[in-house]
């Protein structure tokens, strides 16, 4: 039976990795066993993947990118270029630590930029975006848009991706046409 992804030839994809179909998986990436990768993922160069992984449908992990043991994304995750996630929250060289790889979640939908970094133990909310550079060291709201070091929110971004732009404590998005409303420091989409 042929396979209905794809590997290139210098990736390695381990025995035990469950791979959905017409995911991509390009140059020099290695899989790791017991990994599951929904459908429609595109793993860009040198992306490693670590053992109990678990990576939603139609997720793009950009060049240079590891998703270490117990990190998690929903469906459709961007995760830009060269971009980092950590797995123990007080590493030394000489003490095994194995056992405290604290997990890390990220919900449908969120981006993740370019060289930012997530500090294990802190999920990301759903839609959430974090800019180029970020670290972000505390739990990310959904739909929170969030820079700097230590990232800090500055605003809210659309299911699309925009920023958003309120008249009092309501907001519609340019792009797509989305409503929401602010309330007690939370957004939530207005049906």
């Amino acid at each position: 039976m042929a396979e209905d992804f794809f590997v290139h030839e210098s990736a390695c994809v381990d025995e035990g990795a469950e791979i959905g179909a017409g995911t991509h998986i390009w140059h020099f990436c290695h899989v790791m066993p017991g990994a599951r990768l929904g459908q429609g993922c595109n793993l860009g160069q040198n992306v490693y993947v670590g053992r109990g992984v678990v990576i939603g449908e139609g997720c793009k992990i950009q060049n240079n990118v590891s998703v270490y043991e117990n990190v998690f994304l929903d469906d459709h995750v961007f995760c830009g270029p060269s971009m980092v996630f950590t797995n123990v929250l007080t590493p030394r060289a000489h003490v095994e630590r194995k056992d405290e790889f604290a997990p890390t979640r990220v919900g449908k939908g969120a981006t993740l930029g370019a060289n930012c970094t997530i500090v294990c133990g802190h999920d990301i909310g759903a839609y959430a975006t974090v800019g180029a550079g970020a670290v972000v060291s505390k739990t990310v709201k959904p739909h929170a848009l969030m820079v700097g070091v230590p990232a800090h929110q500055i605003g809210w971004v659309c299911r699309c991706g925009e920023r958003l732009s309120f008249n009092g404590d309501e907001a519609r998005c340019e792009r797509c046409g989305d409503r929401y409303r602010e309330d007690s420091s939370d957004l939530r989409r207005i049906l």
